[in-house]
């Protein structure tokens, strides 16, 4: 099939095979490919002349961390007491205050796989956050951190998921999923629940119709034609979500930081390329035909890249973050504040809209 059939393929929202995408990916210019994923996003989303944003803000729960994963610089693992935390509740109620004197909504509450915190921890959080403050948003947890609750509470997870909503989740992140490949998965993370895991709870989420998000850290040790695989197992897990309710709200692919990683001490270093890059957000646009928004990580691609990926699939330019710290203890140091990132996306030619995190406009 020539390259142009696959365009008006994907134009017609017909779901590739595996070989047409990864031959999209590996043989399209990058301007027909980016082209292609423009049409779709201008077909796609509501208003094409804007661009959302969010304010949040990404708190840690704790910081200790059974999963070992290679990538990251955040974690501590259990036996390391002197560098331990549990964020104490008053550093909630400060932190909350603040993000919604600066028009925040949400927080994006995530930790480690502490061994000791069970289902009553967070039940007990969440209630407490929720009745406190009634207008916050949650977004709280992951996939592995929901599958590692079940396990230490000896729940299922969808018993887990069914109990925190109960107690105030709202949605759920995209964190943990990395790379959906086992053997990936076995060197960059080998105590993490497994990739089956990471899908089945994402499943029994929509199931209960949890809307959630779906991500990918990409430029470690993956092959690209394991990127593309990611994408299609992602489209495929969508397809399965019960007809009304959301599944993936939205699609975010970021580069691996390498500063002071497990993984740089092993050789493997970031490689960022801005046409890689902008390569992924199309074919992310044109495989995912089933989840609505796709998301331009300014944090670990820059400004300049993410305003290019708006031309070329992208949607959205995700959260200003008033607070993350995982990412940026590997390397990433791209900054915006709300006027900041409002001005990017007029820059870029576009009509900036705060949203919250189901993508509702909220001016």
């Amino acid at each position: 099939m020539k390259l142009r059939e696959l365009y008006r393929k994907a134009l017609d929202r017909t779901p590739l095979t595996a070989d047409e995408a990864w031959r999209l990916y590996d043989e399209a210019p990058l301007f027909e490919l980016a082209a292609t994923a423009d049409r779709l996003r201008r077909e796609t989303v509501p208003d094409p002349q804007v661009v959302t944003w969010q304010i949040d803000r990404n708190v840690n729960v704790t910081n200790v961390c059974i999963s070992g994963c290679r990538f990251c610089n955040f974690h501590c693992k259990p036996h390391q007491t002197e560098k331990h935390f549990i964020t104490p509740r008053e550093e909630y109620y400060r932190k909350i205050e603040e993000t919604f004197r600066l028009g925040g909504d949400q927080l994006l509450l995530q930790g480690g796989l502490h061994p000791d915190l069970k289902i009553d921890f967070y039940e007990a959080l969440f209630r407490d956050l929720k009745s406190r403050y009634p207008a916050l948003r949650l977004n709280a947890l992951g996939a592995p951190e929901v599958s590692h609750i079940a396990r230490i509470s000896s729940l299922t997870t969808l018993e887990t998921l069914r109990r925190l909503r109960a107690a105030g989740l709202d949605t759920l992140p995209g964190a943990g999923a990395e790379i959906l490949a086992p053997e990936v998965r076995k060197r960059l993370s080998p105590a993490k629940p497994s990739v089956g895991e990471w899908l089945r709870v994402m499943h029994e989420a929509h199931l209960l119709d949890i809307p959630s998000t779906a991500t990918m850290m990409y430029g470690h040790i993956e092959t690209p034609r394991q990127r593309v695989e990611h994408l299609l197992t992602l489209r495929d897990l969508q397809a399965r979500r019960p007809a009304g309710h959301r599944g993936f709200t939205a699609f975010i692919p970021w580069i691996f930081r390498s500063t002071g990683t497990e993984l740089e001490r092993q050789g493997v270093e970031t490689r960022f390329s801005a046409s890689e890059y902008l390569r992924l957000i199309a074919l992310s646009r044109i495989v995912l035909h089933n989840i609505p928004n796709i998301q331009a990580s300014w944090l670990t691609v820059g400004k300049q890249t993410a305003q290019v990926a708006l031309h070329g699939g992208a949607n959205d330019m995700g959260s200003i973050m008033i607070e993350e710290h995982v990412v940026s203890s590997a390397g990433a140091s791209n900054r915006f504040d709300a006027e900041g990132i409002r001005t990017a996306i007029r820059e870029a030619g576009f009509t900036p809209r705060l949203r919250d995190q189901l993508y509702r406009y909220r001016d």
